[in-house]
């Protein structure tokens, strides 16, 4: 198996391990602060990491001690944004801010890894702008503060997955898991004076399976990202416009409109356009 179809592959098992989180957490949020589903679902996503530690120990100590408290700031910050924007916006609308992801891992390993952007990639860009503006309809939309917070939650994203695939292979799982949701537990913890409500077993039981989905995607995605360059595996993100119609339509009471199903499929199309330049490349011998 190629290390591209690996990576994609699982690419499209961790995000549909985090679609069904997703809607976890938007069931939550129902009834609980973002603060309060962040707080729990990591304080129960430790003692998975511990678990995990334990079947092969490996030296907690960050090899690229810099780089890791950037993605653990990242990621804390993302977490808290993702929460808050899947509380207050539509599977759908959410989700169409997310899926420029690929678009944004495009341009920003140019700085970063040494990845130019040529042509093809810079029509991408474009053309997954137009499918945000046709899903979005900001004509129709009226824009707040869920739609701010899933953008820097997206941002905050890419940075993180670009420390992933700059890092390599050099970190271990476990520290890679342990220190953003170590910093993720403490700041909830920290916030959650105020905003905490009593959660009956249920609910309890909910925020395990939560815990257990991000957990397992998270997992997939770190081996995806060392297996496959960001190209290549953030498109996979893609095939959580299924999930984001059935999940909405089921659960939520929020069919997903033509307008925004033909957005998805827009910017769907500019990532697959990125993982064909991607390809082409590959095959080009240098």
């Amino acid at each position: 198996m190629s290390p591209s179809l690996k990576g994609a592959l699982l690419g499209l098992v961790g995000f549909g391990l985090f679609s069904m989180a997703d809607a976890t957490i938007k069931f939550l949020g129902g009834s609980y602060h973002p603060v309060q589903i962040v707080a729990f679902m990591n304080l129960f996503t430790l003692p998975l990491i511990g678990l995990l530690w334990l079947q092969s120990p490996t030296p907690l100590k960050p090899v690229h001690p810099w780089l890791m408290a950037i993605r653990t700031l990242a990621v804390v910050a993302n977490g808290l944004l993702v929460a808050y924007a899947f509380t207050v916006l539509p599977l759908a609308q959410a989700y169409a801010i997310f899926f420029t992801l690929p678009l944004v891992l495009t341009l920003m390993p140019w700085p970063l890894l040494g990845d130019r952007v040529d042509a093809t990639g810079g029509m991408a860009v474009v053309l997954g702008l137009v499918g945000v503006i046709v899903a979005l309809n900001p004509g129709r939309v009226e824009f707040g503060m869920g739609h701010l917070a899933a953008v820097l939650g997206m941002l905050l994203a890419a940075v993180h997955y670009l420390i992933v695939r700059k890092t390599g292979g050099a970190e271990a799982a476990v520290p890679m898991l342990l220190y953003p949701v170590l910093g993720q537990t403490v700041i909830a913890f920290l916030l959650l004076p105020g905003r905490y409500a009593p959660m009956p077993l249920h609910d309890l039981a909910a925020v395990t399976a939560l815990a257990l989905g991000a957990f397992g995607g998270t997992l997939m995605m770190l081996a995806a990202y060392r297996a496959a360059p960001p190209v290549v595996v953030a498109p996979t993100q893609y095939s959580q416009i299924a999930w984001a119609a059935l999940f909405g339509a089921l659960f939520f009471a929020e069919p997903m409109t033509a307008g925004m199903a033909l957005g998805m499929v827009i910017i769907a199309a500019a990532g697959m356009l990125v993982v064909a330049r991607q390809d082409r490349g590959a095959k080009v011998p240098g």
